[in-house]
């Protein structure tokens, strides 16, 4: 008879402890596959280049593409953004402080927006990048895992991910995470 009544307090405690477990856990943290893994490789038309030819698609013939294999040897920061995204906004000066400081190349992948307001968000309120491409139809975001916009990419010299960031970055996200890692792996 007392056992009947074990089994359902048992199981409920069992519940518990999973809520309790998963309490503790960062709902902001996404795992990702492609940590530890080499970065894609993606060949991408400028932002400005796509502006001025009328809003060309990736691969348009002539215009100017950036590869990151152009980084190799160099860690490098990917941030994800568009301009219609509320969230990139508020971190915009972030990354123009990040890129203030000098401490790695930090590569802006617009994505899928429309170049000419891309732009104007940047001729506004400034261009925290060393290089602005467009992922206009999202193929790049694809093969990176993009769950949204903005998402930020840390990649080592040898072309590895590092480190993946979902949404707005904080000062305390580039304090604690992105700068020390960026500065570890300028060390190696």
């Amino acid at each position: 008879m007392k056992a009947k009544y074990l089994i359902p307090l048992a199981v409920f405690l069992v519940l518990v402890g999973f809520l309790a477990a998963g309490l503790k856990l960062n709902p902001r943290e996404v795992p990702s596959p492609l940590i530890g893994q080499p970065a894609p490789a993606f060949t991408a038309p400028y932002l400005l280049e796509t502006s001025q030819s009328n809003g060309a698609q990736n691969g348009a013939q002539g215009a100017p593409t950036f590869t990151p294999q152009e980084l190799r040897g160099k860690v490098w920061v990917m941030n994800v953004w568009a301009s219609w995204c509320a969230p990139c906004r508020e971190e915009h000066p972030l990354l123009m402080a990040l890129q203030r400081q000098n401490v790695a190349p930090l590569v802006g992948l617009n994505y899928k927006d429309q170049a000419a307001q891309a732009l104007s968000l940047l001729e506004r309120f400034g261009n925290p990048y060393s290089v602005s491409i467009t992922d206009k139809d999202g193929r790049i975001g694809i093969d990176y895992g993009v769950y949204g916009v903005p998402e930020t990419y840390v990649v080592d010299k040898q072309g590895v991910i590092r480190l993946k960031h979902t949404g707005a970055l904080t000062a305390n996200d580039l304090q604690r995470k992105l700068l020390p890692l960026i500065a570890e792996l300028n060390k190696s």
